[in-house]
């Protein structure tokens, strides 16, 4: 998985870094964030839909989310 952050020049994080993160359909229903994100406080919860488009952009952080091909 790609990191969570973005570092900065002194060492702090951003905790909103815009992202692209493929889930498969294993971890649907999707929520943002997700457990495996570092500040996973740092926006409230909320469930994303992929169902219509296979792919979807969070309002608060921008991580975009897009659903795998099954293999």
């Amino acid at each position: 998985m790609p990191a969570t952050t973005t570092p900065h020049a002194h060492g702090e994080a951003t905790p909103h870094a815009a992202r692209r993160i493929e889930v498969g359909r294993d971890q649907l229903p999707l929520h943002c964030p997700m457990p495996t994100m570092s500040l996973w406080n740092s926006h409230p919860r909320i469930y994303i839909d992929l169902s219509t488009s296979g792919h979807a952009t969070c309002p608060y952080c921008g991580t975009e989310y897009v659903l795998k091909e099954d293999a």
